[in-house]
């Protein structure tokens, strides 16, 4: 009877040291990242058959298993991957935030001094130095375009690293979990007991894992794991990593993406795959606000360039240059600002023999004597198949199709983009082509160096001016006038003397072609063919009738004149303090020049900073309430799986209890034995 009270005491101290040394290992791994709560099951040991029935004999240890959920470990990993991204995105948003609202850093204040000094100008335009002042003011404001391109090309240098950075440790993490795998499967298969703290580390791993890229797991019959990204892509096959890596994207071999490794060599994942974890916060802002910026950025100092130089080349400098007459060495400077051309990136994978394509700037149109641009905010993709070419917009994938790019450009000319395009050759089927518009043009735009030199070349004054006859009786009256595109053309026999009588205006130069108030031309066959007077309208001399209304030389006659009464058109000859064209140069900051006369630069660049605002905003906001839905996540699964230091110590009580009880069970059957050796001497 003494040993079988010893041996059943002896499997009561067994349990409840296993209880002991569970509740300690608990209490030991309190604050160990993804530590599960564990437990020691205990079972009874299969009763002795005696006389009087079955006599129970102790106890014993099952196995030793931790408090998991697999549902609340996955919901902990979903908004863990939710978050993280969340968390990327708004914090490199910030940034552009930050950079473009400020009003030191953003362009505001470089365009409104700007445009201040055009003002200056055209109120003071043969003064030198507020000619010097306005090209300084132009330096400053190109600088501060380049300024905020610069640092937004820093950021696209820092989403390449932050790529890299995010796919070494997501292949280190890989490699972390297949080693667990293969050790879980050891040790299962030779012990058929789960080894808990192994299975714990390698849901860590996983959880780690998911703040760098949404996962999803699956379990093999030896307990190893395979882990897959994407839309079912492998990343972890049992004990065998298959691995990721970064390369050069084919569309544009600047952005680096990323790539799974299979046995044909790295595959280009597309980035719609990659969803969740930082390295999908880095991609999406990439792709979705940081592209938009630049592009943004680049659209307006494009506009500002083409719709300013536009203007300016309907002017005359300091010196009396113009398009009608230019005097070398110093010579006529139409061009004030120089702007980077579109960019156009042939894919790496197009078939050999494919040519280059390129792409230009379509001239801004006059639209009531100011001019516009139409460049937007989308890059663009031009595919060549057999049938023909396709143009797709980005943005909203709206797409121009046409045989040749001679079509494709017929049909931008119909819808405008603001570029056209170009190539020496056919292109090739299979080829692809990636143009980008406006993303290089805020970095690109800089001052003609001519002006620089010398701002007397500024052409603030019209190059022609109209005058009433010094022998006229009547109270007409005619305004200097307004040089339009095609001017010189319009005004091929200068000087122009026009004669009023009997209600016509005749002497037009043969071969002019007159447009009243915007109406269709007049063609002028023969010196004595009159067009009827009527006092305010806008008489334009045209050159260029292919936009509405016509343009050339136009000018107001009001008032009533007398028979005989004659009007003057010339040559602007020493007009150093006419500042007309300075005036035009200015009201360009309040017209719609943009966005095919949508916006002003102002508003174009207001709308900018509004929309990274409240995307920045949205984020915030996102990014905070997914943070509390992860700590509620953590909170359900920490309910079950955590150590409660409380409850640990209550367990230690009751261990310590039961190891006195069996103590004292065992000191009571060796003293039983005792006894029985006694009898026995």
């Amino acid at each position: 009877m003494g040993s079988g009270i010893i041996n059943t005491a002896v499997t009561g101290l067994h349990v409840a040291q296993y209880g002991l040394l569970t509740t300690e290992h608990n209490i030991a791994n309190v604050n160990t990242p993804g530590f599960s709560r564990q437990r020691s099951i205990q079972a009874s040991n299969a009763g002795l058959l005696t006389g009087a029935g079955y006599v129970g004999q102790g106890a014993h240890v099952a196995t030793v298993e931790r408090m998991y959920s697999r549902f609340l470990t996955e919901q902990v990993d979903r908004s863990q991957s939710s978050a993280s991204e969340l968390e990327t995105y708004h914090a490199q948003i910030s940034r552009i935030d930050d950079l473009l609202a400020d009003p030191g850093t953003g362009l505001s204040s470089a365009l409104q001094g700007f445009f201040s000094s055009v003002q200056d100008l055209a109120t003071n335009p043969s003064g030198l130095e507020s000619r010097q002042a306005m090209v300084s003011a132009a330096q400053s404001l190109s600088a501060r375009y380049q300024s905020l391109s610069d640092q937004l090309a820093e950021m696209y240098d820092g989403i390449n690293n932050g790529i890299t950075a995010a796919v070494a440790s997501v292949n280190s993490y890989g490699e972390q979990i297949a080693s667990l795998n293969g050790r879980i499967a050891v040790a299962e298969a030779s012990t058929g007991q789960p080894p808990n703290d192994l299975l714990d580390t390698r849901d860590q791993m996983v959880l780690e894992l998911n703040q760098l890229i949404r996962t999803r797991t699956t379990t093999n019959t030896d307990g190893s794991y395979n882990v897959f990204v994407g839309s079912g892509q492998q990343l972890v096959v049992g004990s065998q990593l298959v691995g990721m890596a970064t390369m050069a994207s084919s569309a544009d071999s600047s952005r680096l993406v990323v790539g799974l490794r299979t046995a044909a060599g790295v595959q280009e994942m597309p980035e719609s795959l990659i969803s969740g974890g930082s390295l999908s916060g880095l991609l999406a802002f990439r792709s979705e606000s940081l592209d938009r910026a630049s592009n943004d950025l680049g659209s307006n100092a494009a506009s500002l360039a083409l719709t300013f130089n536009a203007q300016h080349a309907l002017g005359q400098d300091f010196f009396g240059q113009s398009q009608l007459a230019s005097s070398p060495p110093t010579s006529f400077t139409p061009q004030f600002f120089a702007v980077s051309p579109p960019v156009v990136i042939g894919n790496t994978r197009n078939p050999p023999g494919s040519p280059l394509v390129s792409a230009a700037f379509v001239s801004p149109q006059p639209f009531n004597g100011n001019f516009y641009a139409d460049l937007g905010n989308s890059d663009y993709r031009l595919n060549a198949d057999g049938a023909g070419l396709t143009l797709t917009r980005l943005t909203d994938n709206k797409q121009w199709t046409g045989a040749d790019l001679a079509a494709v450009n017929a049909q931008l000319s119909s819808d405008p983009q603001g570029f056209e395009l170009a190539s020496p050759g056919a292109l090739v089927a299979g080829s692809s082509y990636l143009i980008q518009p406006t993303r290089g043009a805020a970095r690109g735009i800089v001052v003609n160096p001519a002006l620089i030199a010398d701002s007397r070349l500024v052409a603030a004054a019209g190059p022609l001016r109209a005058a009433v006859g010094t022998a006229n009786t009547g109270t007409a009256t005619i305004s200097s006038g307004q040089a339009g595109p095609g001017y010189a053309d319009a005004v091929a026999g200068l000087p122009i003397s026009l004669e009023y009588n009997a209600g016509e205006l005749r002497n037009f130069p043969v071969g002019t072609r007159v447009s009243i108030d915007g109406a269709a031309p007049v063609d002028i066959t023969a010196l004595d063919q009159s067009i009827a007077y009527t006092s305010g309208a806008t008489v334009t001399l045209v050159g260029s009738a292919s936009v509405s209304p016509p343009t050339g030389f136009s000018f107001v006659m009001t008032g009533l004149p007398n028979n005989g009464d004659r009007f003057t058109v010339e040559i602007n000859s020493g007009a150093t303090a006419d500042g007309r064209n300075a005036l035009t140069l200015a009201q360009l900051q309040t017209q719609h020049t943009m966005s095919g006369q949508t916006a002003s630069y102002q508003d174009a660049y207001a709308r900018l900073v509004s929309e990274t605002g409240n995307k920045t905003r949205q984020l915030q906001v996102s990014s905070e309430a997914q943070q509390n839905l992860l700590a509620q996540a953590q909170a359900s699964r920490d309910s079950l799986s955590a150590v409660n230091l409380d409850e640990e110590a209550a367990n230690l009580i009751r261990y310590q209890q039961a190891y006195q009880a069996s103590a004292k069970a065992f000191q009571i059957g060796a003293s039983l034995f005792d006894t029985i050796l006694e009898l026995a001497a």
